[in-house]
Parts: structure tokens; sequence; C-alpha cells
């Protein structure tokens, strides 16, 4: 994937995610929402935190992918340096690491 292609996907993603954001943030039940339960109000802002959490991480990894791009080493693994599968990069514009290296990153993990 060319540098080009992938800048531009991965300015798509980040809209999308910073709208995504942004709807679940605008989504937040506060504690005085008439008819629910305290219960209910505290699982559904727990939902929506660990949403949001989620997408935080995944626009962390957008904007580490574009700053990758910058620097001239998008494509390579943060890790070993060797290349990223392109068909990795195809599905995943914001890997950061070959197949093997995600595989053992997730492990530690």
């Amino acid at each position: 994937m060319d540098t080009a292609e992938a800048r531009s996907r991965l300015a798509s993603m980040l809209d999308d995610l910073d709208r995504s954001i942004a709807i679940l943030r605008g989504e937040s039940p506060g504690p005085g929402d008439p008819g629910a339960d305290a219960g209910a109000v505290l699982s559904d802002h727990d939902r929506l935190e660990a949403a949001v959490a989620a997408l935080e991480r995944h626009r962390r990894g957008v904007m580490a992918a574009l700053e990758r791009i910058d620097a001239g080493t998008y494509g390579l693994c943060v890790d070993c340096g060797e290349p990223v599968p392109e068909g990795r990069l195809e599905a995943r514009p914001d890997a950061a690491r070959c197949v093997a290296c995600q595989s053992e990153h997730d492990r530690r993990r």
C-alpha cells in the first residue's frame, strides 16, 4: 500500500473514530436520568466508558500510523523492523507490527 493511500484511509478512520467518540460521549447517561435505577445507569455508564476507551486506543494507533508515515517508517514492524505484509496493511492500515511480533505482543499483554 502506498503511503498516500494509507494516509487517506487513516485520515478517514480518524474522522470516523472522532465522530463515534463524540456520539458516545454525548449519550453518556447522567445520574439524574428519570426512570433509570442507579444500577442501570452505572452499568450503561460503564459500557459507554469501555466503548470510548476502546475507540480512543484505536485512535492512538491510527495517529501513531500517521506519525510513522511522516517519519518514513510506515509499513515496517515497530519491533523487528521487517516489512509488515501488504495484506495486513490492506486489512489494518494502522498495523504497527508484523503478524509474528503482534502475536508475541498480544501474549505478553
